[in-house]
């Protein structure tokens, strides 16, 4: 189940990649699942169970959340994760919901509600 739900995080990516980012995307941000390093699949699993757990903890509340607290959420998660696999990651990896590319916020923003619609049958 565990690499089914970094799947489903990994499409939602790719999906927000190519809706959102000015021009044409790097090769990594859209590569397929097959071709995600193990450290960004392992990731984009805890991340998507971070979020099913937060949203099944609120029995579905936290559909009341912004579309911008939802993005927030899934950036810090994210973030998380990449103190988790690099010691001394770049700034840019670990920057604050401000100082992130708008891209990067709508994506964030669209993987929250991605995972929320594969869980809203078990919260309603």
């Amino acid at each position: 189940m565990s690499d089914e739900k970094g799947r489903i995080f990994r499409e939602a990516w790719i999906a927000g990649v190519n809706a959102h980012y000015p021009g044409e995307p790097k090769p990594g941000y859209i590569a397929p699942w097959e071709d995600t390093p193990d450290w960004e699949r392992a990731s984009a699993a805890a991340v998507y169970q971070q979020v099913q757990d937060f949203i099944e903890a609120t029995a579905g509340s936290a559909s009341k959340l912004t579309r911008e607290q939802k993005g927030r959420f899934v950036a810090l998660c994210w973030t998380g994760q990449i103190y988790k696999h690099f010691a001394d990651p770049k700034p840019a990896y670990v920057a604050d919901w401000v100082d992130m590319p708008e891209w990067q916020r709508e994506t964030d923003s669209n993987i929250f509600e991605r995972i929320e619609n594969e869980t809203a049958p078990r919260t309603a």
